[in-house]
Parts: C-alpha cells; structure tokens; sequence
C-alpha cells in the first residue's frame, strides 16, 4: 500500500485544541494525545526538533506512526475528557498515564435526601442521585464547593437525615456556616431552596450575576486595603470559573467531532468504492481474538449511519472448536448471529412465496417490524479464507443474497465473493478510514472480552491452592503459559525465567502441585 504523505497531512492540520490519535501498522491506534493547538502539538512528530529526538521513547513512537486522525474540541477541558476517554477505549502502547481506572471527579447532588447535600463521586450510579459533571480541574471544584456550601449555608455531613442527636457532636453551623436544618432553625422546605439555588449555579444558571457579586466584594475589599481578602476572593472567582467551564460530555466514541472523520462523507465513499446502490446504513463486523489458549472469543460490532452503535455490540464465547481455528470459529460466530435472525423473524411473520430470505428481512426491518434489523453490509476481519467462510454460512442459513466484504490487515485489502483480485482503497480514502473504524472497534471488542475472561480466570485459578502463590506469581505463570497444565509440564528452570520467581520457589511450587494433580 502507498504510505501517507504524514508531513503533508500535518501541515493541514488547523491551529484549534483537540485529541490526535496516532497509528501504527495496520491502523491500530499507538498514542493519544491532547493538544491546545493541534498544527503546534504535532509538529513535535512531523517536524521535530533535536531535543525532541533525545528522548528514547518519543524517537520510537515517531518511527512508529503511519498515521493519524485528530478530533477538534472547543476548549482544554474537553480535550483532557476527551484524551481520558480514548485512552481507556484504545489501552495504546506508548501512552502511561491514564491507563488505569482514574476517573474525573462528578459532582453528586443527592435531591433525594430530606436535606440534600453534595458530595465528590468518580463513578456514575442508578441512584436517583443528580450528577453534574466530569469536572478535570479537581482541586479547583473541591475549593468551589467549599464556597458554595458557605455561601448557600449547606449541610457536609454525611447522615442521611441529620437530627438533634447528630447536631450535639456537629459544629457545622459555627464552622461552616451551616444553615442547621437539623434542628429547625430554617425549615426543611427554606434549605431546599438554597440547595436549588446552589445546583442553579452549577448548571450555569445565574453564573454571570454570582461572578459579577464575587468581582464586587473583591474591588470593595481592595479598596479598603484588605488585600488577604481580596486575593482570596479573586480564587474563588478563578476556581468558579475553571470548574463551570462549558464542556461537553463524550460517548465512548467521538465521531460527531469535527476533525478528520466525517462518517456521512466516508460512508458515500464507501458506496461508490464497493458499488453499492446507496450507503450502508447499517454495517457489522467479526472478529476472532486468541489471546489466550483457554479462550476463543469473537465480537460484532454494528455501526449505524456510519457511527457506532454500542447498543448492538454482541460478544461470543466459542464453544465448538477445538484449539485456534479462525476459520471455525468465523464459521460458528455467523451462524450464530444470522441463524439468530431468521428464525427469530420467522416466529413472527411468514415470508411471502418467491421472496428470498435477505429481502424479505430487508422489507421487515424498513417497515420497523424486524426483531433485529438486518445489516446493509457484513464485514469480516480477514481475507479470501474468513470471507469464503462467513459466505458459505450465510447461504447455508438464507442470506446469500446479504452483501458481505473481506477486509485484509496486512494490505488493507478488501475482498468480494466470486472476485479473485481484491479492491485497494487509497490510503486517504474515507471508505478505507471507515473500514478501518469499524474493523479495528470489532478488534478492540474483542480482545476487551478475552482480556476480561483471562482476569476472571487469573482470580479463580487451581494455582491459589498453593500457599506461596501470591497475585503477582499467578499473573506472570498465566500470562506466559496460559494454562495450569502448562505450568506444571515445565521444568523450574522454565518458571524461573520469569521476573519474582526463584529457582527454589519453583521447584517447590510444582512438587506440590504435581503431588494434588
């Protein structure tokens, strides 16, 4: 395949804030990144400077990138969510931070409480609960609360239904200046109020006429020399400011964005590259993961006017093959799916005589009655072999007439039944970019799978029987060889190459365990 032209890519990069993604072989994301301004940020790669280059880790990844997509955002707030986000969507190799389960504080507003309050939460709960939020600048919405609650008299503690009983160890009221509805110096209903007042604020309203209050006091307390109170003032200011912020809130994916991914302009490509009457307005895709001996997984993933739709993600555990065997396994996963499909439609409704079965379904998902829509277009990660298979399956269950495409990851070849020579898209083709989404969303899914599986495994293994086995152990014996009957056909020189395991502790690990099994 030809190579993108990545200098030239980069200089049409405009100067706004945004999220890049750079791209390895194949297409697999290896970097996200944020940026202020994007053309500045990216010439670090395109363009680098000596200093740059020193640096071992930014010398590889630059030798790495094939190439790149990035995503406008309207400030530096957006692009951090929106980098945290990617990050844990793509898990790429050459980013470290945010890898783990960090998330952006929300802000919790418990209305339903008697006397509400607010509280820091990093986790979205179906608790009835108000969440406002991510906010990324933690500290600037902890000093924000700390001025609403004092400016608005509200409850910190952290009872349910604070009473009298509470009140006796509490000194909010003196403190904080609490409002003590507790013990009924405003009434229940007057602290609603307040606490609305506060939430009002939060949400942007009456914003304006707060920071100009705020601005007021700070001038006032200048004037009279009280400078501590006047800076004082003008954090509190900045802090409200930084953590009303406008930001938008992004689904696990992003491509509304403005940027390099267009999904109606990519999809009108893909009709006129695959010579479809009109775009596919409803694409799924299959893959195979074999990360692990013990699991074979496979995942579709459907796409919706070119975006996906997460909703309809399906994964699958592979139960009739024996060992790795792709061809088996895209085999079992369609037949799966389709066979799925029909037989499901077929409990409804009849099929009319002399209309084949992709018609007739076509016809029921267009009219709304279709149990499950039915794809405009089916995909399969690989070539000619996994295309011939998902063909095959499709006729045995009715749907050969279904269009259905092979996508290649050495070459980004597409292949079409019956055609011996496969179609090569160029390599700035939005046909090729939404191929590619779609394919590599199918990847991610399930590898997410057998990644999952693989940890359950690792937390219910045989090996926790030895007393000497420890998490960090069990994790490198069943990274590297996969099963316990693995580990125990090896030799202790074997397990000893591993990083934390000792000769002595090896031999005596596989004594014991070869005496139970």
């Amino acid at each position: 395949m030809e190579r993108v032209d990545l200098k030239e890519k980069w200089r049409r990069t405009p100067h706004k804030p945004g999220v890049y993604l750079m791209k390895g072989t194949g297409g697999g994301v290896i970097y996200v990144g944020k940026a202020k301004d994007l053309r500045r940020r990216l010439a670090n790669y395109f363009s680098p400077t000596r200093a740059t280059l020193e640096n071992g880790k930014t010398r590889a990844l630059i030798a790495a990138i094939e190439d790149f997509d990035y995503y406008e955002v309207r400030n530096d707030q957006e692009a951090l969510i929106l980098e945290q986000k990617l990050i844990k969507e793509y898990r790429p190799h050459y980013n470290v931070q945010l890898r783990d389960d960090k998330r952006y504080y929300m802000l919790r507003a418990s209305r339903q409480e008697p006397l509400p309050r607010f509280s820091l939460v990093r986790l979205r709960k179906d608790d009835g609960a108000r969440y406002i939020g991510p906010f990324v600048h933690a500290t600037a919405l902890k000093e924000t609360v700390e001025w609403l609650n004092h400016r608005f008299r509200l409850r910190t503690c952290t009872c349910r239904c604070p009473g009298e009983a509470e009140y006796r160890h509490c000194h909010d009221d003196v403190i904080r200046h609490c409002s003590a509805p507790c013990v009924g110096r405003v009434s229940a209903e007057e602290y609603r109020q307040q606490f609305e007042a506060a939430l009002d604020l939060l949400e942007g309203r009456g914003r304006k006429e707060h920071l100009d209050a705020i601005t007021q006091e700070m001038m006032e307390a200048a004037d009279a020399l009280d400078f501590e109170r006047a800076a004082h003032l003008r954090d509190v200011r900045e802090n409200i400011m930084k953590t009303l912020e406008p930001a938008r809130r992004f689904a696990r994916r992003a491509a509304d964005l403005p940027g390099t991914v267009d999904p109606d302009r990519d999809l009108a490509e893909l009709a006129v590259a695959l010579g479809m009457p009109e775009p596919p307005q409803v694409m799924e895709c299959f893959d195979i993961s074999n990360l692990s001996g013990n699991h074979i997984v496979a995942s579709m993933v459907r796409f919706s006017k070119g975006r996906p739709d997460n909703k309809a993600y399906r994964r699958y555990r592979i139960r009739g093959v024996d060992g790795q065997n792709d061809f088996a396994s895209m085999l079992e996963v369609v037949r799966r799916r389709y066979s799925r499909i029909v037989n499901e439609s077929a409990a409804l409704f009849d099929k009319p005589e002399g209309l084949d079965t992709y018609t007739w379904l076509k016809q029921l998902s267009a009219e709304g009655r279709a149990p499950i829509t039915v794809p405009d277009l089916v995909v399969v990660d690989g070539g000619k072999g996994q295309l011939s298979t998902a063909v095959a399956v499709l006729t045995e269950v009715g749907l050969g007439g279904m269009p259905v495409i092979g996508l290649a990851k050495r070459d980004e070849e597409v292949f079409f039944p019956q055609r011996s020579e496969p179609l090569v898209l160029g390599v700035e083709s939005g046909a090729l970019k939404l191929l590619q989404r779609l394919r590599d969303e199918a990847h991610r899914f399930a590898n997410n799978y057998n990644e999952l599986l693989v940890r359950k495994r690792v937390r219910e293994s045989r090996l926790d029987a030895y007393s000497g086995m420890t998490p960090r152990r069990k994790e490198l014996l069943l990274a590297r060889f996969r099963t316990v009957p693995n580990i125990l056909a090896r030799t202790p020189e074997e397990l000893a190459e591993l990083p934390g395991i000792s000769l002595n502790w090896a031999r005596s690990f596989l004594s014991a365990m070869r005496k139970e099994h």
